[in-house]
């Protein structure tokens, strides 16, 4: 799978999503954040995922500005809270976020729970979105099987991403199928385990069989499954590498290896 830091992913909706990206989860706000998104930009990073809830998306839209690059060179995603879900507060949640980021539009437009009860008119209200090209592509995040099929019934818009806690302590494999069967790209967060399976045998010794760390061999394993992989930092010398997983191709055997570790390890709860 030849593969370079400007690889995309095109969405069902035609929309081209980079295949690595920048999270800023838990990124504190201000000039850290600030910092981050800056060198990634620099670097080469083309996609950057923020949220509301997150209290950072002003923090991208000044490095954006300050970054030098076109709008619409850059990829940037955020999401609806599960308290501003339903269909009149989604669109006023949307406003706000575009009023932070200081953005006229985002490229992808996120429900970041799903929430019981809201799902309908919160997608309803995303459909919009979509249409007055507030977001140009839409999906939802956290969703599994389930929730998806109960929202693929009620609506004839497909969601173009589902974003959701992914790695090889985390393979969810029947939802990663399920997802590709109805043309909705899956997107990992916390690929890197927040740090808590760094240190797995298996892991280091896939490692050190390529040469690389075990962050970008986590990060290598989730492109080389299709996905499209946002792992966080705030370091920069962790950015860069989070970036260098294009010189290498985890041979068959390994993936299989990796694919054997899956312990539902989730290490994101909804708050």
């Amino acid at each position: 799978m030849l593969l370079t830091l400007k690889s995309r992913a095109r969405l069902n909706n035609g929309v081209e999503i980079p295949r690595l990206g920048l999270g800023v989860y838990q990124s504190p706000p201000g000039r850290i954040t600030q910092h981050a998104v800056k060198y990634a930009l620099n670097i080469g990073y083309r996609h950057i995922d923020t949220a509301s809830l997150y209290g950072n998306e002003a923090d991208v839209g000044m490095a954006l500005r300050e970054g030098g690059l076109r709008r619409e060179e850059v990829f940037i995603t955020t999401k609806v809270w599960n308290s501003d879900q339903g269909y009149d507060s989604t669109l006023r949640a949307c406003e706000g976020s575009l009023r932070r980021l200081g953005l006229t539009y985002v490229d992808l437009y996120l429900i970041h729970w799903p929430v019981q009860g809201m799902s309908d008119e919160t997608w309803r209200a995303m459909v919009r979105l979509s249409e007055e090209s507030k977001a140009r592509a839409i999906g939802v995040s956290n969703y599994e099987i389930p929730n998806l099929k109960e929202l693929l019934k009620s609506s004839d818009v497909t969601p173009a991403v589902n974003q959701v806690e992914f790695h090889p302590f985390l393979y969810q494999k029947d939802l990663l199928q399920f997802c590709e069967k109805n043309r909705i790209q899956l997107e990992a967060y916390s690929p890197l385990t927040r740090g808590e399976r760094l240190d797995h045998p298996n892991l280091l010794a896939v490692a050190k069989e390529y040469g690389k760390t075990s962050a970008q061999v986590l990060i290598r394993w989730s492109l080389q499954h299709g996905l499209v992989v946002i792992p966080k930092s705030i370091h920069e010398e962790r950015i860069r590498q989070n970036s260098e997983v294009f010189d290498f191709q985890l041979e068959s055997e390994d993936m299989k290896l990796l694919d054997s570790l899956n312990e539902n390890l989730r290490t994101v709860f909804l708050s």
